[in-house]
């Protein structure tokens, strides 16, 4: 099979996330921190306030696919995947995954929307449907996890800054007119602007995260292993045309 089935930022960050959840919580603060009765869920779906409301919605988008959620939260309620923020919920971080690959720019009805803002805002969509206020929330984060080299070159920071984050969903809800218009700029200022002002936002290496690892869990140098093996089969512009695990690099990001 292609390794990239395998080495990829999906399995590296449930390798991550399964680490994390073994290890002490106590005096923790790390912001992929497992507290006592939170999970980790990977590809959860989050609702968005910009689903559509009727077949002829052009404005519409579908749900989003998280590739990694940490808190207190039930999957699969409504339908498979689907996430519901627990009513007395304390703590609810999103993640964002990648290695070589960038945000994406935006969706089909939205071009300049992109991931980081959609995230953010299905982040507010969660809270508001759980009734769930963000300053009743201790922790509330959206982490891109991704290599140094990429962090160090800014590719993502532009998108994280959250005045940008602020225009791109104010911008999202000023296409809407009449009444869907009305609830969105409602839902813009009792939820969204709440939760853009509560919310962590970081880019977070994974370097970074297998140092900590590595001195606080078991077995933990393993994942340096498997992120070399993920580095070297998503290099850009790969083209090798035999399978191979050898020859491994010592590089971590």
């Amino acid at each position: 099979m292609p390794p990239t089935i395998l080495f990829n930022e999906g399995w590296m960050l449930r390798l991550i996330l399964d680490r994390f959840a073994s290890i002490s919580t106590v005096n923790n603060s790390h912001p992929l921190n497992i507290p006592s009765g939170c999970k980790w869920h990977s590809e959860a779906l989050l609702p968005s306030a910009f689903l559509a409301d009727s077949q002829s919605d052009k404005l519409a988008e579908s749900w989003t696919h998280a590739d990694g959620v940490i808190g207190n939260f039930n999957i699969g309620e409504s339908a498979k995947g689907d996430l519901t923020l627990e009513s007395n919920a304390t703590h609810f971080v999103v993640l964002e995954a990648k290695m070589f690959s960038k945000l994406s720019g935006g969706v089909r009805h939205a071009p300049s929307f992109n991931q980081a803002a959609r995230n953010v805002s299905c982040i507010a969509e969660v809270l508001c449907r759980a009734k769930r206020k963000p300053d009743e929330l201790r922790t509330l984060g959206f982490y891109v996890v991704a290599p140094s080299s990429q962090i160090e070159q800014g590719i993502f920071n532009k998108f994280l800054n959250k005045g940008s984050i602020k225009e791109l969903v104010n911008l999202r809800v000023s296409k809407y007119t009449g009444d869907r218009r009305n609830k969105l700029n409602q839902w813009f200022s009792d939820w969204f602007l709440p939760t853009l002002n509560k919310i962590d936002i970081q880019e977070v290496s994974w370097g970074s995260l297998i140092d900590f690892l590595t001195q606080n869990a078991q077995d933990a140098e393993g994942l340096r292993k498997f992120y070399n093996l993920c580095l070297k089969f998503n290099q850009p512009n790969r083209e090798d045309r035999t399978i191979t695990f050898s020859r491994v690099s010592d590089r971590s990001g």
